[in-house]
C-alpha cells in the first residue's frame, strides 16, 4: 500500500513539475506587462484526459501489492497467521501422531487412480499457498460431505465429497479451505490461546513454564472446531489458493449456495458439521466481496475436467458395488424348523 501511495504521489509530483516548467517557459517567452498574451492549454482537454484515464479505471479491482493478506501475487512469501507458540516441527510432529490414531479407524480409498487424481489437485493447491511443509493427501471412503486437514499438513478428503460435488474446481475449493487451516495453523493457534487463558487465570505469584515446554502437550480433538472467525479465515485464504492455482473462485460460492439450499431443505442436517462455520449468507457475501475486490479478472479458468468425471464414476461404481454387498450380506434367509425337516 504504501509503494503504490508513494508510486501515486511521485507520479502527481512530475506532472505538476512538468506543468509548471511548461508554463514557466511560456511567461519567459512573452514580453513583461503582458500576461494576457500568455495561452494556457484548454480546460477542455484536461476534462477528456481526465475523463479518459477514469474510464480505464472503472470497472478494474484496486488489486494491493504490499506483501500483506490481500497481496494474491505475494502468496508463499508472505508471512500469515498470528499468535503461535508451536514451532512448525511441533505442529508436524502432532499431525503425525494423530493421524497415526485416526487411520486405523478409517476405511482408506485403496483406488490408485483415485487416489493419485485427488492428490495431484491438493500438491497443485499447496504450491499455490502459504504453507512451509509438505502435505500428504489420502481418501477416505465416507458418506459425509466434508474433508479434514490436520496440523503440519494431513489432509483427508472424504469420497462423499467428490461425489456431491459438480465439477473439479467445487472440489478444489473444500481443499482449498482445508489447506489453509493447515497452513495459517489454526489448531495449534488455538491451543496457543487456550494456554495464555490457563497463563492469565493463574495466580501472579505461579511460576509459568517456558513456551518451549507446552510442545508436549497433546492435541484434543476438540480443537480441530476452529471458532467462527478462524472458519472465515481458512474461506479467506482458501479462495485465494483456489484462484491462484487457476480455479474459478465462484466455485466455491456455488458450493456454498448448495449447502445453503440443503440447510432450507433439511433444516438441522449440517447442523454439527458447520456449528462453527459462519453463516451461509454471509459465507457468500464475504466471499464474493473478496473476489470482486482483490482477485483480478481472468479469461480463463479451470472449471472441470474428464478425469474428474472418470474418478466421480469409479467412485460411484465401486460405492454401489459395497452397497449391494452389504445389502447381500444383510440379505433375511429362511430357517427350517425341526418339524419341517423331518415331517413335509
Amino acid at each position: 500500500m504504501r509503494s503504490l501511495v508513494f508510486s501515486s504521489i511521485l507520479a502527481v509530483g512530475l506532472s505538476a513539475g512538468s506543468a509548471w516548467a511548461q508554463d514557466a517557459q511560456q511567461k519567459t517567452a512573452q514580453p513583461s506587462g503582458k500576461p494576457d498574451e500568455v495561452q494556457p492549454q484548454p480546460a477542455e482537454h484536461q476534462d477528456q484526459a481526465q475523463s479518459a484515464e477514469d474510464q480505464g479505471k472503472a470497472g478494474k479491482p484496486e488489486i494491493k501489492h504490499d506483501g500483506g493478506k490481500n497481496d494474491v501475487d505475494a502468496i508463499g512469501a508472505r508471512k500469515v497467521g498470528g499468535l503461535d507458540w508451536y514451532s512448525i516441527e511441533t505442529d508436524i510432529k502432532i499431525g503425525r501422531a494423530y493421524a497415526a490414531q485416526i487411520e486405523p479407524r478409517m476405511k482408506l480409498v485403496q483406488d490408485p487412480v483415485v487416489n493419485e487424481y485427488v492428490n495431484r489437485i491438493g500438491q497443485n493447491l499447496v504450491r499455490n499457498s502459504d504453507a512451509r511443509f509438505p502435505f500428504i493427501i489420502k481418501v477416505v471412503e465416507a458418506d459425509e460431505i466434508n474433508a479434514m486437514a490436520l496440523p503440519g499438513g494431513f489432509l483427508y478428503v472424504n469420497s462423499g465429497l467428490i461425489l456431491a460435488a459438480d465439477d473439479e474446481a467445487e472440489l478444489a475449493g473444500v481443499m482449498a479451505h482445508e489447506i489453509a487451516h493447515a497452513t495459517l495453523r489454526h489448531a495449534t493457534r488455538t491451543m496457543t490461546r487456550a494456554r495464555l487463558m490457563e497463563i492469565l487465570s493463574l495466580p501472579a505469584a505461579v511460576t509459568v513454564p517456558a513456551a518451549g515446554s507446552v510442545a508436549r502437550v497433546a492435541l484434543p480433538l476438540t480443537l480441530l472446531r476452529f471458532s467462527r472467525a478462524f472458519e472465515a479465515e481458512a474461506d479467506y485464504f482458501g479462495i485465494q489458493y483456489m484462484y491462484k492455482a487457476g480455479y474459478d473462485p465462484n466455485a466455491l460460492i456455488n458450493l456454498f449456495e448448495k449447502i445453503q439450499a440443503l440447510e432450507k431443505r433439511k433444516p438441522g442436517t449440517l447442523s454439527r458439521a458447520f456449528a462453527t462455520h459462519p453463516q451461509t449468507p454471509d459465507r457468500i457475501q464475504k466471499s464474493q466481496k473478496e473476489i470482486a475486490t482483490i482477485l483480478a479478472p481472468r479469461d480463463h479458468y479451470i472449471e472441470n475436467t474428464s478425469e474428474f468425471d472418470d474418478v466421480k464414476a469409479r467412485l460411484a461404481i465401486s460405492r454401489n458395488r459395497v452397497t449391494t454387498e452389504e445389502a447381500e450380506q444383510n440379505k433375511p434367509t429362511l430357517r427350517r424348523t425341526r418339524f419341517q425337516e423331518g415331517n413335509p
